[in-house]
This record gives C-alpha cells, sequence and structure tokens, in this order.
C-alpha cells in the first residue's frame, strides 16, 4: 500500500494545480467569426520583421503575422547568444528586448483570434508553455489573412 504524508500530498496536489489549472484556457475555442483585433498583417521578411519588433515595441494592439513573429524570434535568439559571452551585454539585452517581445507576442496571439492575456499561461510551465508555441505556430484564423 502506498502512503502518502502531509509533505508529500501537498506536493503532488501543487503539482496536480500547476498542471490542471490551465487545461481549460487551453482547450477553450476562440471566438468564431470575424477576427476581433483588426486588419491581418502582411508577411515580412527577415529585416523588416526585426525593425518592425522595435518600431512597434509598446503597440499591443492590431496583429503579427507568423513571419514577423518567428525571424524576430530567431533574431532575437542570435542576439541572446553572441550576448552569452559578455554577461553585462545579455542583460541588457534582456532589459531592452523584454517589452518589444510581449508586445510581439500580444500582437501574435490577436492574429489567431486569442486575447494577449493568454501569455500567462507560460507560467505554468510546461503546460501552458507547449499551448503557446502550438498557438504561436498556427496561421491567422480568418479567411483575409495573408500568410
Amino acid at each position: 500500500m502506498i502512503s502518502i504524508n502531509g509533505a508529500e500530498g501537498l506536493a503532488v496536489l501543487l503539482i496536480l494545480v500547476w498542471v490542471l489549472i490551465p487545461i481549460p484556457f487551453i482547450l477553450k475555442r476562440p471566438p468564431g467569426g470575424a477576427n476581433r483585433f483588426g486588419e491581418a498583417s502582411w508577411p515580412l521578411g527577415f529585416l523588416e520583421a526585426i525593425a518592425a519588433f522595435f518600431k512597434n515595441f509598446a503597440d499591443f494592439s492590431g496583429r503579427a503575422s507568423r513571419s514577423e513573429f518567428w525571424w524576430a524570434i530567431l533574431f532575437n535568439v542570435l542576439v541572446v547568444t553572441v550576448a552569452s559571452f559578455e554577461p553585462l551585454l545579455g542583460v541588457a539585452w534582456t532589459v531592452i528586448s523584454f517589452l518589444p517581445a510581449i508586445s510581439l507576442a500580444t500582437r501574435r496571439l490577436h492574429d489567431i483570434n486569442r486575447s494577449g492575456w493568454f501569455q500567462l499561461l507560460s507560467i505554468s510551465f510546461p503546460v501552458g508553455t507547449i499551448a503557446l508555441i502550438v498557438w504561436y505556430c498556427q496561421p491567422a484564423g480568418d479567411a483575409d489573412a495573408f500568410d
């Protein structure tokens, strides 16, 4: 027979809550019909996506295409890789790119007709993070999308 003492029981309960709480939010379908966050965004090339990343650094409205999102993520990964050799540079880049990354992710979620608040699911690692990555990969949720 398996016995669970108080500390182990609390740990199991916390893990279950950590995994189970995001499930209803993940399974909820986005609203049907026209996208409520504006017009579809055009696909962008690498340099255009980087320019848009910084130009729209605090723009939490509108939409971001998949190409805009993933080119900017690639750019961030490259910069973080280079900056990892100099800790101060890495910290500076993190501070500089934090707000633009949050706004870009919000606009990407808008493109699939979901609220930017769904980014909070990433707190529930790994379940919420996996759901967000899958959503970031999805095409726009309406017929007038370009990519």
